[in-house]
């Protein structure tokens, strides 16, 4: 299994850190020729032959703003409530594999214009070597990007990607998220992220609630929500979106109006292109039950900062892991 927000894997520690290389985006291609980012040689990379935890983590100061140039020395790391010595500390803007989950059930076909002009504001403000894809769910669950094309950095092909299917029908919410996980899996970026735009609610899923928590403890992805509903929708379930975003280290948003889905998923590509990678080794053996974590920095006077990264990871039976880009 690929290392990601949270990785227990089994690697040999080589860490090499170098800036990301900032290409611009080429123009418009047609949608068969267009391929993902070429590979990144100079990337964040990990690997160990010991039992690795890896923490995507979010610092920001108490007026909101990210929170550069902090050191390991900053950071404390505890795996339930016992202190764990840090083994891995980088902070860069490493490219990640990205997925758009993206709600076309009826109740969003007024909102999709406004919908995918957010998204494709994330798409423009993310790492131009990320990789991405699209989910598009109703009461069925599509790949936007056609078979030929897992992934693409193109936001024209991705634009098409998002505007491929209409918005109708019911929803299958989990399904999506479990399509969205798996397909995660086949990016060549280690590092992780799903968005999901979408009312938290489900009425057409084969899976349930608690099998997608249980996915997302396993998951090495960060998840980001956006929840977008009227008020008399029913169906919508802000309960679930807060739950998803918390487990996995990612944040939720509810705007209160259509007019700030494009600053929110702005601010979004800022968070995925600010966060720290803390690593360690668990002191403790595996009992396949939930760890608890938590993260704290402060700055070299002691103020603390708030933090944001996973909430509790579930380690895993059997772990191996590939070659890939970005952390492993």
């Amino acid at each position: 299994m690929k290392a990601d927000r949270v990785l227990v894997g089994t690697f040999i520690a080589i860490i090499a850190i170098a800036a990301v290389a900032q290409e611009p985006v080429g123009p418009p291609q047609s949608i068969i020729k267009v391929p993902p980012p070429p590979p990144d040689p100079d990337a964040f990379r990990v690997s160990s032959e010991v039992e690795l935890v890896l923490l995507d983590v979010s610092v920001k100061d108490s007026e909101g703003g990210f929170v550069s140039g902090l050191k390991k020395s900053n950071f404390k790391v505890y795996e339930n409530k016992v202190e764990q010595n840090l083994t891995v500390f980088a902070a860069q803007d490493v490219p990640v594999t990205v997925g758009l989950v993206m709600d076309n059930s009826g109740s969003v076909r007024p909102k999709k214009p406004e919908i995918v002009t957010a998204a494709l504001t994330l798409v423009k403000n993310s790492n131009p070597r990320d990789e991405m894809f699209v989910v598009n769910f109703n009461d069925q669950v599509n790949f936007g990007l056609p078979k030929t094309m897992p992934f693409t950095g193109d936001p024209a092909v991705l634009r098409q990607a998002l505007m491929s299917h209409q918005a109708r029908g019911r929803t299958a919410l989990y399904d999506a998220l479990k399509a969205g996980f798996d397909h995660l899996e086949e990016g060549r970026l280690d590092k992780k992220t799903l968005v999901l735009i979408s009312d938290g609610g489900d009425n057409a899923s084969n899976l349930s609630r608690d099998q997608i928590i249980q996915q997302a403890q396993l998951s090495l992805a960060t998840v980001y929500t956006v929840g977008v509903w009227d008020s008399g929708d029913r169906d919508r379930n802000p309960g679930f979106l807060r739950e998803l975003s918390r487990i996995t280290g990612g944040e939720s948003f509810v705007p209160d109006s259509m007019d700030q889905l494009v600053g929110i998923c702005g601010k979004i590509a800022q968070d995925i292109r600010n966060r720290y990678t803390l690593g360690f080794v668990p002191s403790q053996s595996s009992d396949g039950k939930p760890r608890k974590l938590k993260v704290v920095a402060t700055s070299e006077d002691g103020k603390k900062y708030e933090v944001r990264t996973r909430s509790q990871y579930l380690p895993a039976v059997h772990m191996s892991s590939s070659a890939g880009e970005g952390v492993k």
